[in-house]
């Protein structure tokens, strides 16, 4: 019997995350996949594998919020978990409201990254 995890996809042109939380959701019992922009994920195969996403708001290119936009449009939903190294608490509210999942500020803890997948696959 195969057990198929939930694939976890990461998108963030921060190098230091993208080699650092796919060993984190890893550890957590999920799949990881990371990517450097928003065009690299939707061009990677793996969009509809991805059972939640964890987002950077602001990359080069296409942000968080636009790549979010592209896949209502393609009427791919997934549950997001954005992050952010902007202090601008006003952004999270306006993410949530918009229908991400959370809005977790750099540096996170362990816990929270945790309780935003939990919460978000108990969506999708």
């Amino acid at each position: 019997m195969t057990v198929t995890r939930s694939l976890v996809s990461i998108v963030d042109d921060d190098e230091s995350v993208r080699e650092s939380l796919p060993d984190l959701v890893r550890q957590f019992g999920f799949a990881a996949e990371a990517f450097a922009s928003a065009e690299a994920f939707l061009s990677s195969g793996f969009v509809d594998q991805t059972t939640c996403l964890i987002l950077d708001i602001a990359m080069p290119g296409m942000s968080g919020p636009d790549l979010q936009r592209e896949l209502a449009n393609r009427r791919q939903t997934m549950p997001i978990v954005f992050i952010t190294a902007s202090g601008d608490k006003a952004i999270r509210s306006r993410l949530l409201a918009q229908g991400a999942v959370e809005c977790l500020f750099k540096p996170f803890s362990e816990t929270a990254l945790l309780n935003a997948l939990n919460a978000a696959l108990r969506m999708g």
